[in-house]
């Protein structure tokens, strides 16, 4: 009786042997593993740096310039002169409702000193918002609107536009309040920015644009008479009744003014003005590398003469470019003659190393079908 019990257990001494000695022997092989480094041989998931940078400040108003447009709205007793800017393919620029709702004559100056008429495609009422069509703009680059994000308190912006007729005018600035409410000769203003870069006459309806994305996230609209805070329509607020406005528009329903009829080529002093803008804006793109932008501004005659590729390589080896005051003149044949002195940093060929010289520019402005162009470039190196 004894032996037959002693055999019963004998299997469950040994699964208990056996379970006992495959704890210690897992217990004994963790411990092994914990004091080794781990070793990965051709891993399938690698470490992922993110490099958040921020956009070049220079590069953001150079870029948000050429499509920040001038706006002189005229009727039979005034101008006013306001600002807008370009959002779309179709040539539409967006713009406050105050800068044009009296307007008998719209008309419109480029970044590139081209004058166009314009025609109103849509404008609000107690919205200080409207959009304008100038089909000649239809196809070029525009700035990309913020449609779904709110700026927050604290944000860095950039504030464009042209007060007191001078166009491209910048101010940097912060996000300083938000839903500010309040009415202004009419026009009801919910939920908009309180900004510290200035706004001022001539400021109104330009872009208001984020330091980090390069977006346009308000509508610059209304300042304080001291011109230390200023307030901007959020995109996102105003962004449906723009789009609505703009896809209903039909560009042959439209009504334009002759481009003949805003052209004051008897004003010398205005010519001058524009003729200097021009050139500015000319050696800017040359000074930011921007090489397709600054032959644009080239009359026809110097692009059949001169290729995109010749005239990029005439400026390729440019570094840094500074230059002084211009000097300009009418002659007597009616175009305007500018001199420039300007010191020029060149890259070395084949070299690490940068030469420095000063250059006198001369630059020959006329119109062209309308239009202001570069009709001549001549420079020299100073004795």
């Amino acid at each position: 009786m004894f032996l037959l019990q002693k055999k019963k257990y004998v299997p469950i001494i040994l699964s208990v042997l056996l379970l006992t000695a495959g704890i210690v022997l897992t217990v004994m092989i963790y411990n092994s593993w914990d004091k080794e480094d781990l070793t990965v041989n051709n891993p399938t998931i690698n470490k992922v740096n993110v490099n958040v940078q921020t956009l070049d400040l220079k590069s953001i108003i150079h870029e948000a310039e050429k499509n920040v447009i001038q706006i002189e709205a005229q009727n039979e007793e005034s101008t006013l002169t306001g600002s807008g800017f370009l959002y779309n393919e179709k040539g539409d620029i967006i713009t406050n409702a105050h800068v044009i709702h009296d307007a008998d004559t719209i008309y419109v100056r480029t970044a590139n000193a081209q004058i166009y008429p314009a025609a109103i495609v849509g404008l609000g009422e107690n919205l200080d918002i409207a959009v304008i069509r100038v089909p000649q703009l239809s196809g070029k680059n525009y700035l990309e609107v913020e449609k779904d994000l709110d700026a927050e308190i604290g944000d860095e912006i950039i504030a464009l536009g042209s007060p007191h007729g001078f166009q491209n005018t910048v101010t940097l600035g912060i996000i300083s309040g938000a839903e500010r409410n309040f009415s202004v000769d009419g026009f009801d203003y919910s939920n908009v920015y309180q900004i510290s870069a200035q706004i001022t006459h001539g400021n109104s309806g330009g872009p208001l644009i984020d330091r980090n994305t390069g977006k346009v996230v308000g509508i610059n609209s209304v300042g304080t008479e001291d011109g230390t805070i200023g307030f901007s329509i959020p995109t996102k607020e105003v962004i449906g009744d723009i789009e609505k406005w703009s896809n209903e528009a039909q560009t042959e329903n439209l009504d334009f003014t002759s481009t003949t009829d805003i052209i004051d080529t008897d004003s010398p002093e205005q010519f001058v003005e524009d003729a200097e803008y021009l050139i500015d804006y000319f050696l800017e793109s040359i000074d930011i590398r921007d090489y397709v932008n600054a032959y644009t501004l080239l009359g026809s005659n110097m692009q059949s003469q001169t290729s995109y590729q010749e005239f990029r390589e005439g400026y390729i080896h440019i570094v840094k470019l500074e230059y002084s005051d211009l000097n300009s003149e009418t002659t007597e044949n009616g175009v305007v003659k500018t001199t420039v002195d300007v010191e020029v940093e060149s890259k070395l060929e084949n070299k690490e190393k940068t030469d420095k010289k000063k250059l006198t520019f001369e630059f020959t402005i006329d119109y062209e079908n309308d239009q202001l162009k570069i009709v001549d470039i001549t420079d020299h190196q100073e004795s």
